[in-house]
C-alpha cells in the first residue's frame, strides 16, 4: 500500500511541475480548436445549438491528455521494474499498449484538427476508417486477452462465472472501441470527462485491491495522481483540454482496467455516465435516420442540459455526483458473493 500511494503522490507531483511549462508550449504552438472551427462551417450550419453552447472554448489548448499518457506509461514501466515479481509484465503491457496505442491514434486527430490538413488529404484518414483500426486495436487486445492473459471467464452478478472462450475477443474489442469513443463523446465540459473518470479509477483501485491485483492497482495509482494534476488545470475555466489525444487513450484504458478485473457488469455500471453519453447520441443519430427528426434538441446529454439552461459548473458537478453513485453501486455489484 506504501509503495502504491507512493507511485500517486509522485505522479501527481512530475505531471504538476510539467503540465505549466507544457500549456505554455501549448499556446505557443496554437495548438486549439480555433483552426477547426474555420473549417467546419458547414458542420456549424447543421448543429447550431453545439456550436453557440461551445464557441467560447475555440482558443483553449488541446492535448493536455498527451502528458498525462506519457507520463503515466513511463512511470508505469518504470514501477514494474521497480517492484519486481510482484508485478504481472503481461497485464503492464496490454495496459500501456492499450493507452498509447489509442492516443496515438487521438494524436492524428489533434494534428489533423490544428494544422487543417483535411484539404491538403493529412494521411487521408476518414471517420470510418479510424472507426476500422480502432476495432483492429481491440481484436488485438481482445487476442491479447484470450491468448497471452488466459482470459475468458467473466463473473457477472446473478449469473455467476460464464466461460466465453473465444468469444472473449469480439466482446473485448466491443468494450473497447465503446468506451474510447464514449469518452470522446463525454470529453465536451471544462473538468467533466477528467472528473467522472477520475471516480472510476479511484473505484477500481479498491476493487483491484479487494481482488487482489498488485499490478492493476500500481498502473491505476500512476494514473490518478497524474489524472488529479491535470484536473486541477481542467476544472472550470480550464486553461486546457485532453483533446482526442487523452480522450480515446483514456476510455480505452478504462475498458481494458474493467476487464482486467473479470467484473463486466461493474464495468458497465462504473462507467454508468459514459454509457449514457453515447447513448444518448446513439439515440439521436438513429431518431434522425429513421424517424427524419431529432429526439433532443441537441445531444449528447451534457449539452442538453445546458441548452435547457444549466450552467456549465452545475452540469458538471451534478454529472460527478451521479458518477458517484453509479461508481458505489458498481462497486457493491464488484465485491458482492
Amino acid at each position: 500500500m506504501a509503495q502504491i500511494l507512493g507511485l500517486l503522490l509522485l505522479s501527481f507531483f512530475i505531471t504538476a511541475v510539467l503540465l505549466v511549462p507544457f500549456i505554455d508550449f501549448l499556446y505557443k504552438l496554437r495548438l486549439n480548436r480555433t483552426n477547426e472551427n474555420k473549417r467546419v462551417d458547414t458542420l456549424n450550419k447543421a448543429t447550431p445549438i453545439t456550436a453557440k453552447l461551445l464557441a467560447y472554448k475555440t482558443k483553449k489548448p488541446i492535448g493536455g491528455g498527451a502528458l498525462v499518457v506519457v507520463i503515466t506509461a513511463v512511470l508505469s514501466l518504470w514501477s514494474y521494474g521497480l517492484l519486481g515479481i510482484q508485478a504481472n509484465a503481461s497485464e503492464f503491457f496490454i495496459l500501456i499498449f492499450t493507452m498509447l496505442s489509442f492516443g496515438l491514434l487521438g494524436l492524428y486527430d489533434d494534428a489533423r484538427k490544428n494544422f487543417n490538413k483535411d484539404r491538403s488529404g493529412f494521411f487521408g484518414l476518414r471517420w470510418r476508417h479510424k472507426l476500422i483500426i480502432q476495432i483492429l486495436l481491440g481484436l488485438f487486445i481482445g487476442l491479447y486477452f484470450f491468448l497471452v492473459l488466459k482470459y475468458d471467464i467473466l463473473n457477472i452478478h446473478w449469473f455467476g462465472f460464464l466461460d466465453l472462450g473465444i468469444f472473449i475477443v469480439p466482446l473485448t474489442a466491443f468494450a473497447v472501441v465503446s468506451f474510447a469513443n464514449a469518452y470522446n463523446i463525454t470529453d465536451g465540459l471544462d473538468g467533466l470527462s477528467s472528473g467522472v473518470l477520475l471516480i472510476c479509477l479511484i473505484s477500481f483501485t479498491i476493487l483491484s485491491a479487494q481482488l487482489l491485483h498488485p499490478s492493476l492497482a500500481v498502473f491505476l495509482a500512476i494514473w490518478i495522481g497524474s489524472l488529479i494534476a491535470f484536473l486541477y488545470f481542467n476544472i472550470f475555466p480550464a486553461r486546457i483540454e485532453l483533446g482526442d489525444t487523452g480522450a480515446l487513450a483514456f476510455g480505452a484504458t478504462l475498458a481494458v482496467v474493467g476487464l482486467l478485473t473479470g467484473r463486466i457488469l461493474a464495468l458497465a455500471v462504473i462507467g454508468g455516465i459514459f454509457i449514457f453519453e453515447v447513448g444518448s447520441s446513439l439515440l439521436q443519430v438513429l431518431s434522425k435516420h429513421f424517424a427524419g427528426k431529432k429526439l433532443f434538441a441537441v445531444a449528447p446529454l451534457h449539452l442538453w442540459f445546458m441548452n435547457r439552461g444549466w450552467e456549465e459548473p452545475k452540469v458538471v458537478m451534478r454529472f460527478w455526483i451521479a458518477a458517484i453513485l453509479f461508481a458505489v453501486f458498481g462497486l457493491w455489484l464488484g465485491v458482492i458473493k
